[in-house]
């Protein structure tokens, strides 16, 4: 799958740089966004196979990015990487277009399951804590 290019967008730089470490030695990680504003620039200048986004997104929600991004026309996967772990993040997050769900607490054993899922056209989502 080391041809299978991902965009990594998340506000926390050293998350981004933890990401993209994991993801390094199975996908090509193509860029690193840090702040809403320039995540649709970049989808359109980088054409990545897959986001991996972060739902609280500074000032911006990236449910809210990830609509844009429909709107505009990527047809690409969005997998969001996220601390919420809440039923009605999940459905939102489907319901703009994400295909995967993945619970930050959790990256390291769901992630790249999620990557594998979406690429094969499935959802994924992380088991949500029972409270």
């Amino acid at each position: 799958m080391s041809n299978i290019r991902i965009l990594l967008a998340d506000d926390n730089a050293a998350f981004l740089d933890y990401v993209s470490r994991t993801l390094d030695a199975d996908f090509q990680v193509i860029g690193r966004v840090a702040d809403g504003d320039s995540v649709c620039s970049e989808v359109k200048k980088l054409k990545p196979d897959v986001i991996v986004l972060d739902i609280s997104f500074g000032e911006y929600s990236g449910i809210d990015i990830a609509l844009q991004l429909r709107e505009q026309g990527y047809v690409g996967e969005i997998v969001f990487l996220t601390v919420h772990e809440d039923l009605d993040f999940v459905n939102a997050a489907i319901g703009a277009g994400g295909r995967g769900y993945v619970i930050k607490s959790r990256m390291n054993i769901d992630l790249e399951l999620a990557l594998t899922a979406v690429l094969a056209h499935q959802v994924f989502i992380s088991p949500l804590r029972q409270d």
